[in-house]
């Protein structure tokens, strides 16, 4: 196996605080060993997840004082597209950077890690949204999903895959032996099989691949609903991270792509601790007792359906179901810290 988690601790990305530092010492209090840079949705508009990788990307115009992002797909986008290729194909991971404008997390998180690693630090995870969900939250001038629009979709998926290998190069400027995994967001997927999504098995492989092969460390993927998760086995993703507390069942339903996806070291990150669903408040009565039964039986009925219970935990990590960016930051804090104590007590039982 490339990295046994052993259910190590994990956050999924936004946070409610405005405060970039505070938000990187809940982070750092609670997962040392992987650390996520902070998204800070409550701090700007450009913070949201699709504005937040639009830097660079042709077409795309802001409109912050209404709070929306679009993309026109007319007028100067063959110009646009131009430019675009000529710094994809130089390579250019400056010009496809995301400035602290638009992740004041990431950037403060890289200046307190530059001061002091942790010493027991096994990855530094980074995570933008993927390329599903952005092509089809974010529409053309016309009100069209984007990634109906064959030259968009195509700028889109490089977009990304330039501003995860940004993310890689960032992190190895701390240390040159630091590994690293990158997250791509998508929860659109939770629509995958629907009239909403007009694709097909193998084009989602196909773009969601494109990205992962671009990675040069690990790479997963979140989805905080249900979906069809053997595309996502199928996929060359390292991990996969769903919603325990709420859609294990879904999971359950695909016992033999699971044992591959397990067998050739495919991990998974279990969301068994609420966070914004299944509401932003729901946390407020749950105990660390009280989840550690939820998970113990969650994950029998991926053992009753014939996974090998020590493999599986060997191959988990612990994370809450979802971002805390919409909740109340006292309830973000304690998502986050159950996490982490949820994580001790599962590594000290099952491995000593």
């Amino acid at each position: 196996m490339k990295f046994k988690p052993r259910c190590l601790p994990m956050t999924i990305g936004s946070m409610p605080q405005i405060d970039a530092t505070e938000a990187c010492e809940v982070v750092l209090k609670n997962t040392p060993q992987i650390p996520a840079w902070p998204q800070l949705p409550n701090l700007s508009f450009k913070e949201n997840m699709c504005v937040q990788v639009s830097e660079g990307m042709p077409g795309v115009r802001i409109d912050e004082e209404k709070k929306k992002i679009h993309v026109e797909a007319r007028e100067n986008l063959a110009w646009e597209l131009e430019k675009f290729y000529d710094r994809f194909l130089a390579e250019d991971l400056n010009y496809f950077g995301i400035s602290k404008d638009y992740a004041q997390g990431f950037h403060t998180m890289i200046g307190i890690l530059e001061k002091n690693l942790p010493s027991n630090l096994i990855l530094l995870k980074g995570q933008l949204i993927g390329p599903i969900s952005f092509g089809l939250t974010v529409t053309d001038q016309n009100k069209q999903a984007v990634l109906y629009n064959d030259f968009l979709r195509d700028a889109i998926i490089k977009t990304l895959t330039m501003k995860a290998k940004w993310q890689e190069r960032q992190f190895k400027k701390l240390s040159p032996d630091v590994k690293t995994v990158i997250f791509f967001d998508e929860p659109y997927l939770q629509s995958y099989g629907s009239a909403y999504i007009k694709l097909n098995k193998d084009e989602v492989i196909s773009y969601l691949n494109e990205c992962f092969h671009a990675v040069g460390g690990l790479c997963g993927v979140h989805c905080c609903g249900r979906t069809d998760w053997s595309i996502l086995m199928e996929t060359a993703v390292d991990i996969i991270s769903f919603d325990a507390y709420d859609h294990t069942e879904s999971v359950a339903l695909y016992p033999k792509e699971l044992n591959e996806f397990l067998n050739r070291d495919g991990i998974l990150a279990w969301g068994i601790v609420p966070s914004t669903y299944p509401s932003p408040d729901a946390i407020a009565s749950k105990t660390l007792d009280g989840i550690l039964d939820r998970f113990e039986e969650k994950i029998g009925l991926l053992v009753d359906k014939g996974i090998d219970k020590t493999k599986l935990l060997e191959a988990s990590l612990i994370t809450p179901n979802c971002g805390t960016g919409s909740m109340p930051e006292e309830l973000a804090k304690k998502s986050i810290r159950l996490t982490s104590e949820l994580s001790s007590v599962l590594r000290k039982k099952y491995f000593g």
